[in-house]
């Protein structure tokens, strides 16, 4: 034998293995390269459409709200008919702008999300600065409730009693249409509190400075505002926009909405039907649950306020005053459904 390797059977075979070995190394690796230049040009393209969504949104949304402003701006110095035309219009389209804003909150950032928000509430609250300097407005005692009593449950009617500082501003009729306007209860303590359908439906109603009250609202308002509650239970039928919150302590409020805004609330529990997504800002104590009230015309008012009875975000909450991400926020919690209230009127 010459001094030339030694070549044998075995030899051969280990060389083509080893070569088999590289080329399924260098297949992986170029597999590997090709699902991730997919896997960023995906990331690229989502990027991409999530930013059109969200300029289409702000294009589409300042237009509206232009137009809203523009519309209540027109309202000064015109005549009763014109300006209860105007405020229907602009009632009609604050609505849509709102569900507009829900159906787009999926791609929105946290800051767009907030301005619009903001946006919305400023409308909300123009809107009834408008209605209060433009309408006319009577006011009248808590009236009674004989007429209305077999609208809501017995029991309720039974107990409701006439209730002093009872403020509504009435309603307002032009050429055959019905205008809605502000409505509530202010300044009362350790009473029953009703209001029927006839008496809130359509209409914005205030609840301010209740102390210890229970309150029961039967229809569906086209807004509710809390302001300055302590220890009251406060049960309201589905409200079509908005509800805000503000300064209410010790209480408990079942509430279904497209919007819940809340702020300097503390121990406070909320049992919600809301098709967005639920806010708080300066609270803490807070507890959520799925809204659990029912009275006999219930179905009848969520098909009138145009909620979805099948979309609850009861347990979406963001906390504005909490920006750590992937950290729950302590300022509120989900009630234990043993501790869950089931049973609301005897």
């Amino acid at each position: 034998m010459d001094a030339m390797t030694e070549v044998t059977p075995d030899s051969g075979f280990a060389g083509e293995n080893g070569a088999a070995k590289v080329q399924e190394r260098l297949q992986k690796r170029h597999q590997a390269r090709t699902e991730d230049a997919e896997r960023r040009k995906e990331a690229k393209e989502s990027q991409s459409v999530a930013e059109e969504k969200g300029e289409y949104f702000s294009s589409t949304f300042n237009k509206e709200r232009a137009y809203i402003e523009e519309l209540l701006s027109s309202c000064s110095g015109a005549d009763q008919a014109v300006v209860t035309e105007k405020l229907e219009e602009v009632t009609a389209k604050t609505v849509q702008l709102q569900k507009f804003l829900n159906d787009s909150m999926l791609f929105l950032t946290q800051y767009d999300l907030r301005q619009a928000q903001a946006a919305l509430q400023k409308i909300q609250t123009s809107l009834a600065e408008a209605r209060e300097e433009a309408l006319p407005k009577k006011k009248f005692a808590f009236r009674s409730r004989t007429k209305a009593a077999a609208k809501v449950p017995a029991q309720a009617a039974a107990a409701a009693t006439p209730a002093p500082d009872v403020v509504d501003s009435g309603s307002t009729k032009a050429e055959g249409a019905a205008f809605s306007e502000q409505c509530g209860i202010s300044n009362v303590s350790n009473e029953f509190l009703t209001r029927t359908a006839e008496e809130i439906q359509k209409r914005d109603v205030l609840l301010t400075h209740l102390t210890n009250c229970k309150v029961r609202l039967f229809g569906s308002p086209t807004t509710l505002h809390l302001k300055h509650i302590d220890s009251c239970e406060i049960l309201c039928g589905p409200v079509t926009t908005s509800v805000f919150v503000d300064h209410c302590t010790n209480s408990t409020l079942a509430l279904p909405c497209q919007q819940l805004r809340t702020h300097h609330t503390t121990n406070t529990q909320v049992y919600l039907h809301v098709t967005s997504r639920a806010i708080i800002e300066d609270c803490n104590g807070v507890g959520f649950a799925p809204f659990s009230w029912s009275y006999p015309t219930m179905e009848e008012d969520f098909v009138l306020s145009g909620l979805d009875r099948d979309r609850n975000n009861w347990s979406q909450v963001d906390d504005f005053n909490w920006l750590a991400a992937g950290i729950p926020s302590p300022n509120w919690s989900v009630i234990p459904e043993a501790e869950r209230k089931t049973q609301w009127d005897p």
